[in-house]
């Protein structure tokens, strides 16, 4: 785990002394075969080193790490047993998974009525969201139903959103030190249509984007629909590795790059200043369109929220930086509205996109985000208080149930993403929805598909009682005395 690195370069390779830099101390100190087999596991299943990577020659990493190449050959021998690695005459040893660790899917919903096989009612942990605060959205359709009328006498179709809504969102964006007008925003149904839309714009099937790994999982499939070639940054307990990343810009070139650096998803992670100054100049170097999700920009907890990333860039240097947020987290979900930020004439082109898939978006629901947007200065506060209540009571149950897991308190965001201490991700969410809780697996946030099975993401979106049983019912199946079984091509859908 050292460095918290991951690898993934242009021909696929990592590099003797690369590898030795991930190593624990432990390992590099006293270099036995099962425990660099092992290390190198971790660092396979974490996403730090990714999958089809060609590891180094035997006698060059016994070198690198201070081994006899009968060691190095050991661990091979053993992660070859293990399935993951395979190697072939004359083109040295690759790393992969094992059967049983296939790709997860995104459209499965909750099991049969969110009840478990006992008829007790379930607990869904895999929709990091709240309901919508009590008596806003009354009080929100109250102010707009006397103004509903007036809007109704025309045909409806406002393709670039409502102009008052726009205007909105662009003066909410100078007012974070981002001067943006309206002619720069375009209202969409919600930050997933957001990104499904700048892809269909900017990306054709084969082109190579990279994301941070993990990430958002219905990210991930709007990437992997567009058949575009994903490579990844890793986001680690220590942050982002800006390094890998500007090398992996520089030599992939990458078409598109989405991250979400604020109170990031599925780590709870927030990018410092510095490393978005880093990355701004990296992705316009390598002429690399850069998408900032800020769907969780405001759910700021132990900090102060973060201005917008294209705001540090300096003058006239954000032209390729494309804003994206909701009021889905916010707010509620249910309340389709997002939108994009960028120049005129990319916000011009994109509603164009837009119109061949869906023409415009709902005039009441973006007549009900007015007030809601206009008042989140004053109702915020409110939401953010019950969220860290609810944040303290997760790590409560954790501590209480499952005190052999381990993980961090992100100062942001909906969820901890915990470690479960051994790969079991996949079979304990499979044990779990039986017990009636469903749960966003590790993998599912993975660019690779099986990696991070280690790794559970736990909302704190739902009430403290709940949360607690939640918790007690995946510790009671993660305990149970049978040995979890090797993961099952289960999909899940999380948010």
């Amino acid at each position: 785990m050292a460095n918290g690195r991951v690898v993934q370069t242009a021909d696929r390779t990592i590099g003797s002394r690369q590898l030795a830099a991930l190593l624990p101390a432990d390992v590099l100190a006293r270099p036995g075969y099962r425990a660099l087999a092992d290390a190198v596991r971790t660092l396979i299943l974490d996403g730090r080193i990714a999958l089809h990577v060609r590891l180094p020659a035997e006698r060059e990493l016994a070198e690198a790490v201070g081994a006899s190449r009968a060691t190095v050959t050991g661990a091979y021998d053993l992660l070859r047993e293990s399935g993951y690695v395979r190697s072939r005459r004359g083109s040295g040893t690759w790393t992969e998974l094992p059967d049983g660790h296939r790709p997860v899917g995104a459209h499965a919903l909750l099991g049969a009525g969110g009840y478990s096989a006992d008829g007790e009612p379930g607990v869904d942990l895999a929709i990091a969201a709240m309901g919508a605060p009590e008596g806003s959205l009354a009080d929100a359709f109250a102010w707009a139903a006397p103004r509903l009328p007036r809007l109704a006498r025309d045909p409806g179709y406002h393709p670039f959103g409502l102009p008052e809504l726009r205007t909105a969102v662009a003066d909410r964006f100078t007012r974070r030190g981002l001067p943006t007008r309206p002619e720069q925003i375009l209202v969409t149904a919600g930050a997933q249509q957001a990104l499904s839309l700048v892809v269909s714009l900017l990306c054709r099937a084969g082109d190579r984007v990279v994301t941070e790994n993990p990430t958002y999982a219905n990210a991930l499939d709007a990437l992997r629909h567009a058949r575009l070639r994903t490579g990844s940054i890793a986001v680690s307990d220590g942050g982002w590795d800006l390094e890998i990343a500007e090398s992996t810009l520089r030599q992939t070139v990458p078409r598109l790059a989405y991250v979400i650096p604020d109170f990031h998803n599925p780590t709870g992670r927030l990018m410092p200043p510095e490393q978005r100054l880093r990355l701004l100049a990296a992705t316009r170097a390598t002429g690399t369109w850069l998408v900032v999700d800020e769907t969780l920009a405001d759910i700021a907890l132990d900090v102060p929220a973060p201005p917008p990333t294209a705001s540090l860039a300096p003058r006239g240097g954000a032209d390729h930086v494309i804003t994206i947020g909701s009021l889905s987290k916010t707010h509620w979900g249910g309340l389709r509205v997002g939108w994009i930020r960028a120049t005129a004439k990319m916000i011009t082109e994109l509603t164009a996109v837009r119109v061949s898939a869906d023409m415009t978006g709902s005039v009441l629901d973006q007549l009900v985000a007015l007030p809601l947007l206009a008042g989140m200065e004053r109702s915020l506060p409110e939401r953010l208080a019950q969220l860290r209540n609810r944040r303290e009571a997760l790590v409560r149950a954790l501590q209480r149930h499952t005190p052999e897991w381990s993980w961090q308190v992100p100062p942001g965001g909906l969820s901890l993403w915990v470690d479960l201490g051994e790969p079991v991700s996949s079979a304990l969410a499979e044990r779990a929805a039986a017990a009636g809780v469903h749960i966003g697996r590790g993998a599912r946030f993975g660019v690779d598909p099986g990696t991070f099975e280690h790794r559970l993401r736990i909302p704190y979106t739902l009430p403290e009682d709940r949360l607690d049983e939640g918790v007690r019912r995946l510790a009671q199946a993660f305990h149970e005395g049978v040995p979890l079984a090797p993961a099952v091509d289960r999909p899940y859908w999380v948010a």
